[in-house]
């Protein structure tokens, strides 16, 4: 009976472990992931900021967080007028360090296209991974140890989802935004393209959003929704910029282009302009809608679409909306990929891979990616700086 039984549960291990050699590498062939050793740091608001509202038409209110869990919170508040520059500084936990830069708190919004001889690094999806951002720009030369730009003339292409999944959304933002100003004085240009998770952002969808946030609100005084919101300077800043750009034949989209979009008849601009007038519209199918609907799709809109990578699409679908907007490749993000990686004969780009995350580890631990156009020829961009032929 003993021998029996032993017999059995021996069996039923063996197959345990036949299971699990067969859907470990299945998890990690799409992106499953173990993490562990969380860093206690990811919770300390202390010197959390700064979040700017606009109290009217000429009064804006800056606030930092101050204190800890045991001893209680409080608010540092600062009024501003309107045109007047604030001085603002960004506090990272996990190591301690502090950026500063000034905040304007005038918006516009960038061009469509732009037609140059310079050169174009790209990533996509941060996710709120200000560490993994910020060691692979010093790594690749875009900035340096002390956070500043020496990319010169050249473009940073923001791909989208920068936001959510993470405990450094506001750090990350307003990272982006000091590098905007700088890449601006030396004739650069920072594109931050918007991808589905910052537009979840603006319509009020936190599901992806650390709980930290909520807890910020609450210290703020607001709801979560003000954070972004349209009486935000991070949420009029954001409302402000583009979801697809055309930066030297390159048309870089957060989720990609469904082949409808070549029976529209809008241009790039067109396109963008009405998007920015939907941003803060959560993306649900109306009765009796028109053709724009489809843009803001939760399947079909641009921030979101698949298409390239869980539909049977044929070149001639890739190739005619590329013709249509004048494109020789389009560069997406929003699609997990192993590596930066070429499809439909290098005519589409995935640039979506596995960062690292900043408060904890992840096991597999896979290298943050990014992509190099020079000279018309393009390349990965690994972590450390190293370049591989795409």
């Amino acid at each position: 009976m003993k021998r029996r039984i032993f017999r059995y549960l021996k069996h039923v291990g063996l197959t345990f472990l036949l299971i699990l050699a067969i859907l470990i590498p299945v998890g990690i062939y799409h992106g499953a992931q173990l993490s562990y050793g969380h860093n206690n740091a990811r919770i300390n608001l202390n010197g959390e900021g700064p979040y700017v509202f606009y109290q009217s038409d000429s009064v804006l209110q800056a606030y930092y967080i101050r204190g800890n869990k045991d001893e209680g919170f409080y608010l540092d508040t600062t009024q501003y007028q309107h045109n007047e520059p604030i001085p603002a500084q960004v506090f990272f936990p996990l190591d301690s360090t502090y950026f500063n830069f000034t905040i304007n708190a005038k918006f516009t919004s960038p061009e469509s296209v732009y037609s140059d001889d310079q050169q174009i690094i790209a990533i996509s999806d941060i996710e709120s991974g200000f560490k993994t951002f910020r060691d692979f720009l010093i790594h690749n030369k875009v900035i340096d140890e002390g956070l500043n730009w020496i990319f010169g003339k050249n473009h940073l292409v923001l791909n989208g989802d920068f936001v959510d999944r993470g405990f450094s959304t506001t750090q990350v933002l307003w990272f982006i935004y000091k590098l905007e100003q700088q890449a601006k004085a030396q004739g650069g240009t920072v594109h931050f393209i918007l991808g589905n998770h910052e537009l979840k952002n603006m319509y009020g969808d936190y599901q992806a959003s650390a709980l930290k946030y909520t807890f910020v609100a609450s210290i703020l005084g607001k709801t979560q929704a003000d954070l972004l919101g349209k009486k935000s300077v991070l949420g009029r800043w954001l409302s402000s910029k583009n979801v697809m750009e055309l930066i030297n034949g390159n048309l870089f989209v957060h989720g990609g282009l469904h082949p409808d979009l070549a029976d529209m008849d809008l241009n790039i601009e067109q396109i963008n302009r009405y998007l920015r007038s939907t941003y803060y519209t959560a993306p649900y199918p109306k009765v009796q809608a028109n053709e724009t609907e489809m843009l803001i799709s939760s399947a079909k809109g641009i921030c979101w679409y698949r298409g390239y990578f869980k539909e049977d699409l044929e070149q001639a679908n890739v190739e005619s909306l590329l013709n249509t907007f004048n494109a020789e490749r389009i560069i997406v993000g929003h699609t997990l990929q192993h590596k930066v990686k070429s499809f439909y004969e290098d005519k589409v780009i995935g640039i979506d891979v596995k960062h690292a995350k900043d408060y904890h580890k992840n096991w597999p631990q896979f290298g943050s990616e990014g992509l190099l156009i020079k000279d018309n020829n393009c390349f990965r961009l690994l972590e450390d700086g190293e370049k591989v032929d795409l």
